[in-house]
């Protein structure tokens, strides 16, 4: 397994829209995208270290 969990994401429709439209531009899934950004925000924070050799792309 690789530890990832799954769960339920409440969120507005025109957020997720804009979402979509960056995850497009470049070339991400929805759920990759979203990934991406909520690590890059605690990279940020000084909370995350890259630990996957993609991240760091």
């Amino acid at each position: 397994m690789d530890g990832r969990k799954s769960f339920l994401l409440r969120i507005d429709a025109k957020l997720l829209d804009e979402l979509r439209r960056l995850a497009g531009d470049e070339f991400r899934s929805l759920n990759g995208q979203i990934e991406y950004l909520l690590r890059e925000a605690l990279r940020q924070r000084g909370r995350l270290k890259a630990s996957r050799p993609e991240e760091g792309r």
